[in-house]
This record gives C-alpha cells, structure tokens and sequence, in this order.
C-alpha cells in the first residue's frame, strides 16, 4: 500500500512538472510602460511573463526580488556581453509590482525602470498589463488636480506633506462645497503611493466622466507607520498619527478647500496597514467620520460598532488571493446587524495595487449618496 501511494504522488509529480516544462513562453515581449525614457528593459508579454536585463560584467550572481519587501526572486544568467539577463519561472499577477535587483547581496534599483516609493524605500516599478486596465487609463476627458499642500504640525513640531485631489471644473467654481475622502497607503509606502501607483487621480477623472459617481475631493498623507518594522505592527502607537490627521490636517483642509465639514460628508479608508489606521481612528472618532474603507485591511464586527454613531458606509475588500471568505461574512454579519456594508474580492490578486485600485473603483461610486 506505502508503495503504491508512492508510486502516484510519483506519477503525480511527474505530470505537474512535465505539464510546467511543455509551457511555452510567448516571444511577445515589450518594454514595461513604467520604463525610464528610452529603455528597452524589463519587458513583459501578453501571459504576464516579466523579462530583465541587467549590466553587471564584474557581478558572481544577480537576482530580481519581486513585491513588497523583495520576497522570492529570479535568477539571472550572465551572457559574454556582461550582461544578465531572466525571465520570470511563471506570469505574474496584474497590475503593479515592486521590485529590486540584488546584485553579489547588495540590492539596488533596475536602471531601466523608474522608481515609486515602497518597502521604506525607493523600489523599482513594472507594470503587467491587466485585462480591466481602462479604468485606471489615462483619458481624453476632464481631469482634475493633485496638488501639494503643507500643513502646520504642532503636535510633531514642524510642517507636514499632504497630497489632495480635486476634481475637474474645481478650481473655474466659487462656491461649490465637496464631500471628503481621506485615503491612506500602506506600510513601507508614503503620501505618494496612491496617485503614482494606485492611479486614484485616473480612476476618479473616468468614473466623474462617466457620471458613475458624485465628484469628492480625496487627501492623501503619510499614515507614519514607517518607523514600525515588518512584523511589529501590534507596537504601533496610533495616536500620533490620529493627533496629525483629525486635529491638524482635517481643520487645514476644511479651512483651505471648500469642503462639506458634517461627518455624513466625511469618508476614510486605507489600504492594508492604513486599512488598520482607518480601522482604530474610525472607532476612536467616529464622530468625524459618516463612511469607512478597509482594503485588504482588516474586518469591523458589529460588536465593536454598536455603541457607535452608525456609518453611512462599510466597504471592505481584499484580492482573491488573501482571505475573501473572511471579507465576505464579515460584510453579511454587519449586514444583519443592520448596517450597509459592502463587500468586494478582487479576482486573480493578492495584495497588491490592482486589488487596491480596483477596491477604489468600487468603493468610489458608494461613497456620499444621499
């Protein structure tokens, strides 16, 4: 019996590896649209495969760590040229993508691709073009602004970066008040993350254009979760934080946009750790808040909301690939508690952008209905 239980998982084994061996990888490859001017390297195809080359002639070894913190790798061989060239094991998910090159132990950035702001420093960019990616696109239809604002901190002693958008026609108007979503990153990422890697800017000017959504002013600042190492999240201190955003940028905003300042007209929402910020501010202030967004950040229960000022909103959402179970029935048991939740899983991601910025495009439109 131990013998022929063997033989299967031999026989089994042996498929699976013939089966990935026959795949053949398209030779369709084209420069990443995140590419640095000019450079043909890294490329992608159309099955989601990533190819890169590096220039090292005096390198023993190269290796391209892919996602957040530069887990798992590629090996690169070294061609006469001196250069080093590999080609992903297996496609990749949609969407955008971390990377670093870790040359002989040392890691640097891929000269051929530009950089964005991510595990608490500043990463290579490669986008796998996505089946859905026309949200997200950059259109010939209004658009609106994303503009810096700095904003005085008295609580940390110094002046703070925050990004906002406003949408198309705000500036040609006088009086009209918007709606406001305070709209936070992830850990190892900053105030930048969601409009260069998350394109919140092109996902609001299409669905505005669309006339899917009541136009909302969306502000972006660090959440300071920087400081906290990969894998201690429990010791975050959220009151620094809570401090900088509903006693000092909140007041800044309303005083410098024309903003609808009642809770109903106020949203937050954030993706994974901001998700975790959002989670615990919305509970310690939910007199400041009328909508919440968890994006693949954590659930609410009814049990901690039910002595709480009732949200308008409750939208929760994760990639296919993480706990979508847990996000589903979380959103059914707020639902029988009386609440108007939502719930949304991403198909095909795991926690990534394209999760993020498709949890966007959903959450967006139910945000300050009436």
């Amino acid at each position: 019996m131990i013998r022929k239980t063997i033989a299967v998982v031999l026989a089994y084994a042996l498929a699976q590896t013939t089966s990935f061996s026959q795949t053949t990888v398209k030779e369709d490859f084209k420069p990443s649209t995140l590419n640095q001017p000019g450079q043909e390297y890294p490329q992608v195809n159309s099955q989601g495969y990533a190819r890169f080359r590096i220039k090292a002639p005096k390198a023993d070894s190269v290796r391209v760590s892919l996602g957040l913190g530069g887990k798992g790798g590629t090996l690169l061989s070294k061609s006469d040229d001196g250069f080093w060239v590999g080609t992903t094991g297996g496609p990749m998910d949609e969407g955008f993508h971390y990377y670093n090159v870790n040359i002989d132990g040392g890691k640097f950035n891929d000269p051929g691709a530009k950089n964005y702001y991510g595990s608490v420093r500043w990463e290579s960019g490669i986008e796998i073009p996505a089946h859905d990616q026309d949200f997200y696109a950059l259109k010939d239809v209004p658009h609106g602004h994303v503009q810096q604002v700095l904003f005085p901190s008295k609580s940390t002693n110094t002046s703070r970066r925050a990004f906002v958008y406003t949408p198309p026609g705000y500036e040609k108007e006088s009086s009209k008040k918007y709606p406001v979503l305070y709209l936070q990153h992830g850990w190892g990422e900053d105030e930048t993350a969601w409009s260069n890697q998350g394109h919140a800017n092109l996902i609001m000017d299409n669905l505005i254009a669309e006339g899917k959504i009541k136009p909302f002013i969306i502000v972006m600042t660090y959440g300071m979760t920087n400081e906290v190492k990969m894998g201690g999240m429990r010791n975050f201190k959220i009151e620094p934080f809570q401090t900088v955003l509903v006693d000092e940028l909140i007041p800044y905003v309303d005083t410098h946009f024309r903003t609808l300042t009642d809770r109903s007209n106020r949203a937050m929402a954030g993706l994974s750790m901001g998700g975790m910020e959002t989670h615990t501010i919305t509970l310690n202030k939910p007199e400041k808040f009328g909508s919440y967004g968890l994006l693949s950040g954590g659930l609410y229960t009814p049990e901690e909301l039910k002595d709480q000022p009732k949200a308008k909103l409750i939208f929760i959402s994760c990639g296919s690939k993480e706990r979508p179970e847990a996000v589903k029935k979380a959103a059914e048991d707020l639902k029988k508690a009386g609440y108007n939740a939502v719930s949304y899983v991403s198909a095909d991601t795991g926690h990534e952008f394209q999760t993020w910025r498709r949890s966007l495009h959903e959450l967006a439109p139910l945000l300050f209905k009436n």
